[in-house]
């Protein structure tokens, strides 16, 4: 048996360091095999090898380190110093192969897992990033996959609540005066998180937790004035948000929370001159490192295999469209 100590006076150093309960500390103690505890002031690794040890104590001091820097450490401030001492860790894209392990969303009847490059490496930025974009076409598994990390999450305790939130746009067409009360009307928008949640906790389970406001399910324009910590959130049909809207939902997130925001650039239902908030988020954000953004394609497509064909034929007339037009400039030029 090799053991390490290290001497830490201040508890709430003590405290960042083993993040929101204990989660930065059980991840450590999984990814070198290694034990850790702490009394009087004192944190203690030992275990079978001492280079586990060594890799553990090292991983330790760093995020210390950091801790004293930020004020805080996030999850995935554990996997990025873990990996840099030769950790294998899931969503950081270091010591893995093409497929990343199943999203554990504790369902018996189900098994969750990335069906292509493309959405091995969304997951990936999911679980290592705070904040992550997401674009692509219909299909590829944007809600879907965002919707089972969440639930994983939840499961293994790294977050107390999921939001899923959708802005109310119609896609194209007016419904004019929806009948019922107000979660009546708001169905339609939301149904399609709803979709994707029913697919993974089952339906009884899913009524309690939304009666516990453990999982909320909300228009977009709900978010205003609010801060959410200890919370997984997802903002779906991103492409229809305004640059207004966009900066009110980005800045709702509060600490130990995560973000997801996805959408298709190419379906976007905002009236004509509006830019889009997805679009503009992603170029004004593109360059922050701490920052996660996906671009997914169409050989990413798990519906039908005629969706992928479909997605294709559109973006193909778009690209001859375009080429025509800048033949046209270029000639008038």
């Amino acid at each position: 048996m090799t053991e390490a100590t290290l001497s830490i006076t201040n508890p709430d150093e003590i405290l960042t360091l083993f993040g929101p309960r204990d989660q930065h500390l059980r991840k450590l103690r999984r990814l070198f095999d290694v034990r850790i505890t702490q009394r009087d002031g004192r944190i203690r690794i030992s275990g079978e090898g001492e280079e586990d040890v060594q890799r553990a104590t090292r991983t330790l001091e760093k995020l210390r380190h950091l801790s004293r820097q930020k004020g805080e450490l996030s999850p995935g401030d554990i996997d990025v110093a873990a990996c840099e001492e030769g950790a294998i860790v899931v969503g950081t894209g270091k010591g893995l192969g093409h497929s990343t392990d199943e999203i554990d969303i504790q369902h018996a009847g189900r098994r969750i897992k990335p069906r292509t490059p493309g959405q091995d490496e969304y997951v990936k930025a999911i679980r290592a990033h705070d904040l992550t974009f997401a674009t692509g076409p219909a299909g590829c598994g944007k809600t879907y996959l965002a919707v089972a990390t969440a639930v994983e999450a939840l499961r293994a305790g790294s977050i107390r609540k999921i939001v899923l939130v959708r802005p109310a746009v119609e896609a194209g067409e007016s419904l004019g005066f929806l009948p019922g009360d107000l979660r009546a009307k708001l169905n339609p928008y939301l149904r399609p998180l709803m979709d994707a949640l029913g697919e993974m906790v089952d339906y009884d389970q899913a009524r309690n937790l939304m009666e516990q406001d453990v999982i909320e399910v909300i228009p977009l324009a709900y978010m205003r004035g609010r801060t959410l910590n200890d919370a997984f959130i997802i903002l779906d049909e991103a492409q229809n948000t305004t640059v207004a809207q966009m900066k009110m939902f980005l800045t709702r997130m509060g600490e130990r929370s995560k973000m997801v925001v996805s959408g298709d650039a190419t379906q976007q239902d905002l009236p004509r001159g509006v830019t889009s908030g997805l679009r503009d988020a992603i170029r004004r954000l593109g360059k922050i490192n701490a920052i996660g953004i996906v671009k997914l394609q169409a050989s990413d497509i798990v519906r039908h295999r005629l969706v992928q064909k479909i997605v294709e034929a559109y973006e193909d007339l778009e690209q001859r469209q375009q080429n025509s037009a800048h033949g046209d400039q270029s000639e008038r030029r």
